[in-house]
């Protein structure tokens, strides 16, 4: 029988989505799906959920079982053919927390946190030291396994495992599939229908390379034209990625939340005022953690006594990359993999790059882009080099490589001095060993 772990089952939400999806697939909806977490409340509620789409939707052909904290995790991971993995190591409390407060006390304010700049880098570390546990496993009880990733840092903590372990890994992010159609409906062009679009760069900074419409006309100047009347005319939540487009000429992935903390420009304190003029949301990351957390506790609990659930096949790559596996049917993804073979030939091999992939029944297979324009693959390169040194940190247990990806994060090593990156790091470390979270 196909078997599907979910590592992180506890996020109810997500697993849904994911996991409801299979049961609606005809290749994967027999499946036997194992839901793995370290909180027993939240790995039973996520069962009983799942439990009920599986009577609704499938028939109960799918047989769910649960597998609570370390001692089970390798019964829940043996002879898996796939592992999601939806982990977040420390939570809201007492980790997020953590990430935003300590660096306020230098100065240093953040959107969002769990990609790049001091807070990305701290996530990625204390992730990193769990994986490490989930690769040892893997290796041990699943070898042929392949292990979807949606955990942020996604370059950092997909590159440690492409890298570092024998596990087959490719990483997954939502704002891949939705970056034409959206640049579309922010500056009004709705109703064009995209004939061909091309994205590859790096998580959260992935560049819209090209994109035509149906009749094979570029919809590039119309774009860049009204991105730049939207942003002198008015104030929206996009005009970081609108600025991207008027400086470096190209649309991204990503927010312009998760972007106006990736660089030196918008989130500085000696130009305050331009926090209001492009519209950025500081502490984003703890305000959503607050209210999903809330939104969570009232859905738990109409979901739990007696409320419907529906499910429809949502956006998300996870199933249809197991089910063009299982069935060696071609499914193109934007998928995060290493460079090694110089897929981005303007951006090093050991970085984990985001490129079109080619699923089949041979695997992920990313494909072939080329050169960068080279002031993109310069953006890029500024998000890289902390990645790299965030990694080599994991790997190696030394601390000066921590004090060297935040100095060389854009937005920490613009705003603080050097004395004081090194002290905001000590902290940072030793509140981590002290909430149970270490970083080595």
């Amino acid at each position: 029988m196909l078997k599907i772990t979910f590592m992180g089952a506890g996020s109810t939400v997500f697993a849904k989505n994911v996991l409801g999806d299979t049961m609606l697939a005809p290749a994967l909806c027999e499946a036997e799906i194992a839901l793995y977490d370290i909180d027993s409340a939240r790995l039973e509620e996520s069962f009983l959920v799942l439990d009920k789409i599986n009577s609704k939707y499938n028939e109960n052909k799918a047989t769910i079982k649960k597998y609570l904290g370390v001692d089970q995790r390798k019964d829940a991971l043996r002879g898996a053919k796939f592992v999601i993995n939806a982990i977040q190591v420390g939570g809201y409390e007492p980790c997020t927390v953590i990430d935003f407060e300590i660096p306020k006390k230098y100065g240093l304010q953040q959107t969002i946190g769990d990609t790049l700049g001091i807070g990305g880098i701290f996530r990625a570390l204390r992730t990193i030291h769990v994986l490490k546990d989930f690769a040892a496993d893997m290796e041990e009880v699943c070898p042929d396994c392949l292990f979807l990733n949606y955990t942020n840092p996604m370059a950092m903590l997909s590159g440690y495992m492409q890298r570092y372990t024998n596990v087959n890994t490719v990483g997954l992010c939502h704002s891949v599939q939705v970056c034409s159609k959206s640049i579309l409906d922010e500056v009004g062009l709705t109703d064009v229908e995209i004939g061909k679009e091309l994205i590859a760069g790096i998580n959260h900074m992935g560049w819209l390379l090209e994109i035509y419409d149906k009749n094979g006309n570029d919809l590039y100047p119309e774009i860049r034209r009204r991105a730049a009347e939207k942003n002198a005319s008015e104030k929206h939540h996009n005009m970081v990625r609108f600025e991207y487009i008027k400086n470096f000429g190209y649309y991204c992935t990503e927010s312009s939340e998760h972007n106006a903390e990736y660089n030196y420009f918008y989130i500085k304190s000696k130009y305050p005022e331009l926090i209001e003029r492009y519209n950025i949301p500081l502490d984003e990351y703890p305000r959503r953690c607050v209210n999903q957390i809330a939104n969570w506790a009232k859905q738990k609990e109409e979901l739990l006594n007696g409320g419907d659930i529906n499910h429809t096949r949502s956006h998300e790559y996870a199933s249809r990359i197991m089910e063009a596996v299982v069935t060696n049917t071609p499914y193109k993804i934007g998928g995060n993999v290493l460079n090694d073979g110089g897929f981005i030939t303007n951006l090093p091999r050991e970085a984990c790059v985001e490129v079109p992939c080619l699923v089949d029944g041979n695997g992920v297979t990313p494909c072939h882009v080329g050169a960068l324009p080279v002031q993109l693959a310069a953006m890029n390169m500024t998000n890289i080099n902390p990645q790299l040194l965030t990694i080599e940190a994991a790997r190696t247990q030394k601390k000066e490589h921590i004090y060297q990806a935040a100095m060389l994060d854009p937005h920490t090593g613009s705003e603080l001095s050097i004395d004081e990156i090194v002290k905001m790091c000590d902290e940072l470390f030793e509140a981590h060993e002290k909430a149970g979270y270490p970083i080595f």
